[in-house]
């Protein structure tokens, strides 16, 4: 068999390949062992008659049809090892030359990985930011387990700071006073100081009695979460039904122990912070890691398959439509809140995706530099962990798919060669020594 390779892009390549006349042979007897089991001729068993015999029988173009997909797969496959092509799409394949069972050359394109150039990536050096944690923290985790055990009494007052009261509320352009999509609500709790809606809100419900209603406008932050929203103008007519007192306990011993197994205050406040420095600790190790992949990232020369590209976009939005689903809310309303086409959203997400993609491909490079393997007692171990959280036989029995195997271990070796990395990164460079004098 012959393979010419000609690059067409640094992404793209197009082999043609010429079969030889052995190939063919053996071919052509692989193919007609298999049709052979369906071709019943008198005087033989099924599937017994002579291969010749067989030959003679079968529908011309069946039998070329299936020569011809039996050729093409083994050729193009053997193509792909003997010039090291990593694809990563089906190939557009056109057939050059066939000559019934003697000759066939065909040209096949396709996108693939191409050549990862890295960095000295074992002398980039990042440093870890420090976790700190203040008073002022363990306050705050405090305070919400002070609301959370606080009691409520509903009372027949104007409402105050640190109440909660009931809402229904309605917004609407300023200008147009059309309904504002996102901005009302009904039988909403709403503690008031908690900053939880946009500035100015809470505040103008302070001194507004049960059954009262109140009508302001506001503009919604520059930066504000959904593009539609931001900077817009907005009258919010609001009525409150209900106005709860709350009364939060004191932080005491007595607090403690009906918090948890703690003794003390002081105990309590002492495991809160340790609760809070790993979790930082744990976040800060994420953001180190994602920061070094990034600066390696981007000091490395990776031509970016489209193909993969696409494919990462599109598992994206599955997860975006899904989040959006599970908040009972439609695609299109959300991209109305975005203010966005569909074709604009999937753009708008295209330089992260293809960030995505690129490091990935970076890791991959590195994980066969530094001879990185995943065992098969360790991806094993993995999914038994993982079927160990996850008590649903259905749950478990996808763990047990060698696609959703594949990506496990996958995602097992993108952690070994991070860490690898991460050795590299906060390895001190070796004391060079000094000289001896005479």
């Amino acid at each position: 068999m012959q393979v010419h390779k000609t690059t067409v892009t640094p992404t793209k390549v197009k082999l043609t390949i010429e079969a030889d006349q052995l190939l063919l042979e053996d071919t052509r007897s692989q193919v007609l062992r298999k049709l052979a089991k369906n071709v019943k001729l008198q005087g033989f068993r099924q599937g017994k008659a002579p291969l010749n015999l067989i030959e003679k029988n079968l529908d011309p173009n069946t039998y070329q049809s299936e020569f011809i997909d039996t050729a093409l797969n083994r050729m193009y496959s053997e193509a792909l090892i003997d010039q090291k092509i990593r694809p990563v799409a089906q190939p557009n394949v056109t057939i050059k030359k066939f000559v019934p069972f003697t000759e066939l050359e065909f040209d096949a394109e396709v996108e693939v990985i191409g050549e990862v150039k890295l960095p000295d990536y074992t002398k980039i050096k990042l440093a870890k930011k420090p976790v700190e944690v203040t008073a002022k923290d363990v306050d705050a985790v405090i305070d919400n387990l002070r609301i959370r055990m606080s009691e409520k009494k509903e009372v027949d007052r104007a409402a105050q700071d640190g109440d909660e009261v009931w809402i229904d509320f309605e917004g609407r352009d300023a200008k147009t006073n059309e309904p504002v999509q996102g901005a009302d609500g009904k039988d909403y709790p709403l503690a008031l100081g908690s900053n939880t809606f946009i500035p100015g809100f809470e505040p103008n419900l302070i001194g507004v009695k049960p059954g009262e209603d109140k009508e302001f406008t506001l503009t919604f932050p520059e930066n504000y979460g959904v593009k539609a929203l931001q900077s817009k103008e907005v009258t919010f007519k609001v009525t409150i039904t209900k106005v709860n007192e709350v009364t939060k306990p004191a932080v005491d011993d007595e607090f403690a122990a009906k918090v948890g197994p703690f003794k003390s205050a002081d105990e309590l406040k002492s495991d809160i912070k340790k609760q809070v420095t790993a979790e930082r600790e744990q976040q800060n190790d994420r953001d180190y890691e994602s920061d070094l992949l990034s600066q390696i990232t981007e000091k490395s020369d990776v031509p970016v398959p489209a193909a993969l590209t696409e494919e990462e976009l599109t598992r994206l939005e599955r997860e975006e439509r899904q989040n959006i689903a599970y908040r009972g809310q439609t695609w299109q309303e959300h991209l109305d809140e975005e203010g966005v086409t569909e074709e604009e959203h999937r753009e708008k997400n295209r330089p992260g995706a293809e960030m995505r993609v690129k490091a990935g491909l970076v890791l991959a490079e590195i994980a066969e530099k530094e001879n990185i393997e995943v065992t098969p007692e360790e991806l094993q171990m993995r999914i038994q962990l993982l079927k160990g959280q996850y008590q649903d036989p259905a749950m478990q029995a996808e763990l047990d798919k060698p696609d959703n195997q594949r990506e496990i271990a996958s995602r097992i070796m993108s952690e070994k060669t991070i860490d690898v990395l991460v050795k590299h990164a906060t390895t001190k460079p070796a004391a060079k020594k000094s000289a001896k004098k005479d």
